[in-house]
Parts: structure tokens; C-alpha cells; sequence
């Protein structure tokens, strides 16, 4: 590896990727041939991107005779971007050292490295000579950052594979595409977070799956399809859903954290273009516009054998609804289901779907095939796609954390061989335990859980519960629309 053309300085040393042995070989071949694609393609500019703890990427873009320089020895970012909230509000002390930012290579606004993985390489067909780069987070020495969620969710991919497993999962995600009326651009709307922009719809709903609603909204889904096929995500279909202007993309499952990558470039890419073409797309769980329906993200996961690759989830006939390790599985969902919602939900509002009776779930509980329960079991004896469905999940979720969470749940369930409860058949009629009803009980029950917490790692579960208590209390000190009608007029 450290003979690589990619690997070396612009003076022909070792650069930094090579000093500290951070690619494989796999990438190291692939660096070589970014290179040669970015010249033969003619491309001008390439976008650095990492994920952030909110699952949004962040990065610079360089000129592509940088590329040699940034593949040898990555490019410095700010220590701060991992200090942020939702509205890009910083919320730990960086000029000093505490709470769940205390290392002292985060203190001070200081730069990490951000090295590109050149098995991510896309070249963006919606930005003219622009190529793209997903990157991970180092410190100047060279060691992982510890606040990274991609890196997370890759080291428990590497556990579960430990014990024998590939992990498998497939995205289901629904999302909301407007007319972009105003995007309020005034200077008296640049507040922090930003004002939202004034939408109007695409479509009515309450039409669903109908063909009709589908023609309305092709002109803009064709562009979409056209566009994240260019780019290389595994497309499989596109629905109108049952909300206004609301529509759900699905994709063809991958291994390891490859739907975690994919889903950070779908929702920048979808965003990108749609405001390319005067409109809003939104992952928002639920908006607050008039008659728009909240959103979901189904997470379809399976784990494949090792040695000989079988799908391990699929029962023998009178197994029940899973094989052993598949239930082993399902256990660890349900019985660390309240602690994961940080991780699968992890915004103020994507609680607002809990709702019964609305093809979302609203207490832990699972089913063979019902779209109401939590877990959806799908599959049987002798079915090769035999999966579980997790119907939890909001589509701002992190994708890494929502896919660590499910793999740690995995890890748990096997480990310590729990054992489900007995399956549902009337989810929204049980005596199962309900989700949590807002974030603030979910992040109470992650801090409380602590066989969760270690498995994600209790550095990380206090780091990301600083920035989410952060969010709660700007959200609580903030005087809504809902406070105004109730008690303004009234007192």
C-alpha cells in the first residue's frame, strides 16, 4: 500500500494515508483509479464530504489538480463542525475542556483530517465537471475520531462479522417534494436556524399507489430517477404515498454500512437537485404545512452467514416466525427499542408519528406482515429474503446511527441469547410497552440503559446526548404557536 502513486506526497514522501496505514488495498486500487477517471471525465472540482453527528454532510470542495495532494494526506477540517446542534449552533465549550467533548485535540477550533474513502467516488451528474468524495475523520496522529458516526457504525459491522455475520439491510424512505414559492432570502430571515422556505404542492393526496397521482408528479421523479441512477444508487422503485406531494424511494439492499453511505448522498442529492429545479424536498418527518403526512423510514435488514453466505433469518418449518439467531435478533430490538430511538429518531418531531391506526408504530411489539407493529416480520421456511422490517425509523435519522443501533441490538440479542416476546396480531390493541412519546423520554431511556449504552460505546452515547439535551432545551425555551393560541387570548 505505501508504494501506491496515490499514497505519496507531492515530494514524493509517504503522505499521510500511507504513514499511518489508513487504506486498504481495495482503496488504495481505488485511489488510483479516481484519478484516472477525474482526468479522463475532465472534471474541475471535487466535493469533500463526511457525515456529521446529524447525518448531514459537511466538507470543502477542491480544484481538481488538488486531488493528488488530498488523496496522499487528506484536508484539514474545523473540530467544531462535531460541536453542532441542528441549527449549527455550537454546543460544547471548545475554548475550554468538558462535558461530552472533552479531548483535548477537540478543544480550540482546531483541524482534524479528513481523508476521502476512494471507494465512494461518484462523479455528480446535476454539477458540471464535479466529482465526489465521502471521507473519514482522523486526528493529526493519525487515529480515528471517536465522534464519527460512519466510523461507529463500521466498527460494529466488523463485531457482527466477528461472530459470523454480514450484516444486510435495504432502504425504504419516504420524503415530501414542493413547489418552492419563497425561499426567504430577506436578510431579516437569515436567523439561526434559518426561516423555512414558503412551499406549495405538487400533488393532493389520499390517493395512493393510484397511477394518476404518479403521471402527476413524473416530471419531477423522472429527473430524480435519471439522475440517482447516474450517480449509482441502487434504484428499485418510486410510489406515490398517501400524503400530499409525498412519495417513497426504495432501494436494493447492500451489505455492511453501504445503505448508511447511499442514504447520506440520496438525501443531499435529492435536496440538490429538486432546488436546481425550483423545489423543496423535504426529510422532515412532519411538516408542519396543512394536511402533509409524516414521513417514515422502514429499515429492511436480514444477517447472512459468513461461511457460505444462507440467509441466517430463515426459519425451519416450526421455527416460528425466525430462525434462532433471527429471534435472538428481533429480541434485541424490542427489548433496547425505547434506548434506540435516539439513533432511529432522533428529532423533536419525528415523535409526532407515533400514532396508532396510521401504518406507523406506537408501542414495541412485532408481527408476521402487519405494517402496524414495530417489527414487521417478513418471509418464512424456505424464503431467501426472510427479513425484518423496522418500521420505528424517521428519514432524518443519521443513517450510520440508525443502522449502528439495529446492529447493536443484533450484538446484544445473540450474545446474551434473549428470547422475543410472543408476536402480535392487533398491534395497536396490546399490553405491549409504548414508544417514547417525545425525545426527551428517549434520551432518559438511552442514558438508563446501559447494556446499549456500552455497546455503542458510552463515550459516544454521553457526546451525542449533550447535543440532543442542547436541542431540547432551545426547543423548551422557545414560545410556540401552540403556547400563543392556548393561553394569550385566554388569560
Amino acid at each position: 500500500m505505501t508504494g501506491s502513486a496515490v499514497s505519496q506526497s507531492s515530494h514524493g514522501k509517504a503522505g499521510f494515508v500511507a504513514r499511518h496505514g489508513l487504506w486498504s488495498d481495495v482503496q488504495s486500487d481505488a485511489g488510483a483509479e479516481v484519478r484516472r477517471r477525474a482526468e479522463a471525465d475532465g472534471l474541475e472540482m471535487i466535493r469533500l464530504s463526511f457525515a456529521d453527528q446529524h447525518g448531514v454532510l459537511r466538507g470543502k470542495s477542491i480544484t481538481a489538480a488538488g486531488l493528488a495532494q488530498v488523496l496522499a494526506n487528506g484536508c484539514s477540517i474545523t473540530t467544531t463542525l462535531l460541536a453542532k446542534d441542528t441549527s449549527h449552533r455550537t454546543v460544547f465549550p471548545v475554548w475550554s475542556r468538558g462535558g461530552g467533548f472533552d479531548r483535548r485535540e477537540m478543544a480550540g477550533g482546531g483541524d482534524l483530517v479528513m481523508v476521502p474513502d476512494p471507494t465512494t467516488f461518484r462523479v455528480l451528474p446535476w454539477a458540471p465537471g464535479t466529482g465526489w468524495l465521502l471521507c473519514d475523520l482522523y486526528f493529526q496522529d493519525g487515529r480515528a475520531v471517536p465522534f464519527s458516526s460512519r466510523a461507529l457504525c463500521g466498527g460494529l459491522v466488523e463485531r457482527l462479522a466477528d461472530l459470523g455475520y454480514d450484516y444486510l439491510s435495504g432502504l425504504e424512505i419516504e420524503f415530501h417534494l414542493l413547489r418552492l414559492d419563497d425561499p426567504r432570502l430577506r436578510p431579516e430571515h437569515a436567523t439561526q436556524p434559518g426561516a423555512p422556505p414558503a412551499v406549495s404542492l405538487l400533488t393532493q393526496g389520499f390517493q395512493y399507489l393510484t397511477e394518476t397521482r404518479l403521471d402527476e408528479i413524473e416530471p419531477v421523479t423522472e429527473v430524480l430517477r435519471a439522475q440517482l441512477l447516474a450517480l449509482g444508487l441502487p434504484l428499485r422503485s418510486i410510489e406515490v404515498e398517501f400524503g400530499p406531494s409525498q412519495v417513497e424511494f426504495t432501494f436494493e439492499p447492500e451489505r455492511g454500512r453501504a445503505t448508511a453511505d447511499n442514504t447520506v448522498l440520496l438525501r443531499s442529492a435529492v435536496k440538490q437537485i429538486c432546488r436546481r429545479q425550483g423545489l423543496h424536498a423535504t426529510f422532515m418527518c412532519r411538516p408542519q404545512s396543512p394536511n402533509l403526512f409524516s414521513s417514515g423510514w422502514h429499515l429492511h435488514q436480514s444477517l447472512l452467514e459468513r461461511n457460505g453466505g444462507a440467509n441466517a433469518l430463515v426459519p425451519r418449518d416450526g421455527d416460528g416466525l425466525l430462525s434462532t439467531p433471527g429471534a435472538q435478533f428481533a429480541a434485541g430490538l424490542l427489548a433496547h427499542a425505547r434506548a434506540a430511538c435516539v439513533f432511529t429518531t432522533p428529532t423533536l418531531n419525528g415523535y409526532k408519528r407515533y400514532r396508532p391506526y396510521t401504518l406507523a408504530p406506537d408501542r414495541i411489539a412485532w408481527a408476521r406482515d402487519n405494517r402496524g407493529a414495530m417489527l414487521r416480520v417478513i418471509g418464512g421456511p424456505g424464503d431467501p429474503a426472510t427479513r425484518i422490517e423496522n418500521r420505528v425509523g424517521e428519514p432524518a435519522a443519521n443513517p450510520y446511527l440508525y443502522l449502528a443501533s439495529q446492529i447493536a441490538c443484533a450484538l446484544i440479542g445473540i450474545e446474551a441469547d434473549l428470547s422475543p416476546p410472543a408476536p402480535v396480531e392487533t398491534p395497536y390493541d396490546t399490553a405491549a410497552d409504548p414508544l417514547p412519546g417525545n425525545l426527551p423520554e428517549a434520551l432518559a431511556a438511552l442514558r438508563a440503559d446501559d447494556v446499549f449504552r456500552r455497546t455503542v460505546g458510552a463515550g459516544f452515547a454521553e457526546y451525542l446526548l449533550a447535543i440532543k439535551d442542547a436541542e431540547v432545551a432551545r426547543f423548551f425555551a422557545e414560545v410556540t404557536d401552540w403556547e400563543q393560541r392556548e393561553y394569550f387570548g385566554v388569560f
